[in-house]
């Protein structure tokens, strides 16, 4: 029998971005409540001091700030129609794990989605008609627009230090911005990083090119910063160490350098480590949760009661704590009802490997986010009306480290990859390597969708999620357009050798590590039959149970999503605070 804690106002299952931000908000709101993480506490002057050497072994190889496979993993297949396998190495999906999530080893690039992503479905069917959408695509309006998450990407920004240059404020242009963005009310709370020297190449080649070049907003701090919580963030030095490390220089956006020092001296918040949760669990009308059921580090058994339960765990796992509790229908390929696994999508990812002659790019001089892109051929940003797809990417250069270890496969098509003539090539490539990135938006389809394994079972004998999927067809043709637009922009910049990246045209394979960039499963919307959450990312079944993360995303846009899980989330907050607590129950009637 499980032993039972006192009951809180609210219970958070998941420390990172998400449930961080819901916990500042709930408890400045003045609920008592209690969050539960399955790692350990992490903290940035004890964990990642700037005295702990930023071992790219340690860290970027073997991934010690990730949840290994043996925790936890899911198995994977292409099509419905194959047997799936669980993945027992490091892959492409990027589990975090220990206070601060995912946000503790991120890159930092803080985007907002544009407009048309959240409208993609009512916006193309207006412009082009209905014909657009390739068979099978199930495409959908998200049920919130861009204008009501201004606000709240605006106060994330403000929390999370972010450095960047505003390319629409009001409805006015800004020279040197996003032009393509939606408008904000206000400029990033620091300006941009430092440029370097691919960046200025990248810029004048993107401006010849009659394109519209602009800094990548970016969760690495420009200058000093103080939050609207009270806490200090240093400059960033461009030491080259965010992606797969933490930051001990106060200078990375992350939960432990912009919420937990505030959060963590509240009397009304408290948080239980190195525990797990297994279910939610429900009324016997199944219509209300009653709090959540875990197991502790010494493996006993808990009931933590709560009035508010919120799922903020990674976007997989999201969806599997649905999934395992019974909360909303699961999504049937066959019938095409249920939505729990619905719309599930990736990130279409394309670009060009460029390689110059004699350039010094000192790739060790370098952030997570300091890159300068392009937007004119993300979402719809362009006439798609002669083209075969909808949808497209932006297209970047960054400059995010230069570890030796990763950087080793950087070398020119034809290279041995041994001896001296390996060694003569990397070394020259080193100073003359870089790529352009394209993440590109991903959307639904029905053969793509995530449930339950019929088979695997993790340690406590539950069945461990399966994820189905393959590129579809509007990926293959966008991917395409998009590699074509890298290897133009490579040429134009001066490279010697530019080499196109394709990766859609061969079976997506989760092992590539294209991109962490994962989404859906559990998603918004304005009809209970196609969309697990209500436009507040309240469950439809469940009133009193709210799921924030990626998973609430009908399509992915062409970003990373960590502004819009950021945005989102306090969406969902603020929509508890002023309407549910005053009154429990639905916030939308279905």
């Amino acid at each position: 029998m499980a032993l039972k804690r006192a009951k809180a106002d609210a219970v958070i299952v998941g420390l990172g971005w998400a449930g961080s931000l819901m916990a500042n908000e709930l408890t400045l709101a003045g609920l008592n409540v209690v969050a539960i993480e399955r790692g350990a506490w992490r903290d940035t002057s004890s964990d990642f001091p700037t005295t702990v050497d930023t071992d790219e072994l340690r860290f970027a190889t073997r991934r010690a700030l990730m949840q290994p496979p043996a925790i936890e993993t899911l198995t994977f297949r292409n099509t419905p129609d194959q047997t799936a396998l669980p993945l027992r190495d490091w892959n492409t999906y990027q589990f975090g794990i220990g206070v601060g999530g995912a946000g503790t080893h991120w890159n930092g690039m803080t985007w907002r989605f544009q407009p048309n992503d959240f409208q993609t479905y009512s916006n193309t069917v207006e412009r082009y008609g209905k014909g657009k959408f390739l068979e099978g695509m199930q495409v959908q309006d998200w049920g919130v627009t861009y204008a009501d998450l201004e606000p709240f990407y605006d106060r994330f920004e403000r929390l999370a230090g972010t450095s960047g240059r505003a390319g629409n404020i009001q409805g006015k242009i800004q020279e040197g911005g996003n032009p393509f963005e939606g408008p904000r009310h206000r400029d990033y709370p620091l300006p941009p990083l430092e440029r370097t020297r691919v960046a200025t190449l990248f810029d004048k080649a993107a401006r010849g090119l009659g394109y519209h070049p602009f800094p990548v907003p970016a969760g690495n701090t420009s200058g000093a910063y103080v939050n609207p919580l009270g806490i200090h963030m240093a400059p960033c030095t461009y030491c080259g160490y965010c992606e797969f490390f933490g930051c001990g220089n106060w200078s990375k956006s992350s939960p432990q350098a912009c919420i937990m020092p505030a959060l963590m001296q509240r009397k009304n918040f408290s948080v239980i480590t190195e525990s797990e949760v297994l279910r939610v669990n429900l009324a016997e009308d199944k219509k209300t949760a009653t709090g959540v059921t875990f197991v502790d580090h010494d493996n006993n058994e808990w009931e933590q009661p709560a009035d508010i339960v919120v799922i903020s765990a990674y976007q997989m796992d999201n969806v599997r704590l649905m999934l395992l509790s019974g909360i909303g229908k699961p999504y049937d390929r066959d019938t095409g009802e249920g939505v729990v696994g619905r719309n599930y999508a990736y990130q279409t990812i394309s670009g060009a490997s460029i390689f110059f002659e004699n350039e010094r790019l000192n790739p060790f001089i370098g952030a997570g986010a300091l890159a300068q892109a392009i937007d004119d051929f993300n979402s719809d940003n362009f006439d798609h009306s002669e083209h075969d797809f909808i949808g497209g990417g932006v297209a970047l250069v960054h400059s995010t480290n230069g570890r030796p270890i990763g950087l080793a496969n950087g070398v020119p098509p034809g290279t041995p990859r041994w001896g001296s003539e390996w060694k003569k090539a990397y070394q020259h490539a080193y100073q003359n390597y870089n790529s352009i990135y394209v993440m590109g938006n991903s959307y639904p389809h029905r053969d793509v969708y995530l449930d339950l394994d019929p088979e695997y079972k993790d340690r406590f004998g539950r069945p461990l999620l399966r994820v189905t999927f393959d590129w579809i067809e509007n990926d293959k043709r966008s991917a395409k357009f998009m590699a074509d637009k890298s290897e133009e922009l490579g040429h134009a910049m001066g490279a010697k050798t530019v080499v196109r990246s394709e990766p859609t045209a061969k079976p997506f394979s989760p092992m590539d590590n294209l991109s962490s960039h994962t989404t859906g499963g559990a998603i918004i919307g304005d009809d209970p039959k196609t969309s697990a959450l209500n436009r507040y990312l309240q469950s439809w079944d469940v009133h009193n149970t709210f799921v924030v993360g990626a998973s609430a995303f009908a399509n992915n846009g062409g970003y990373n999503p960590t502004g819009t899980v950021g945005a989102t989330t306090l969406w969902a907050a603020e929509a508890i605070k002023t309407q549910y607590l005053k009154s429990p129950g639905p916030l939308v009637r279905s």
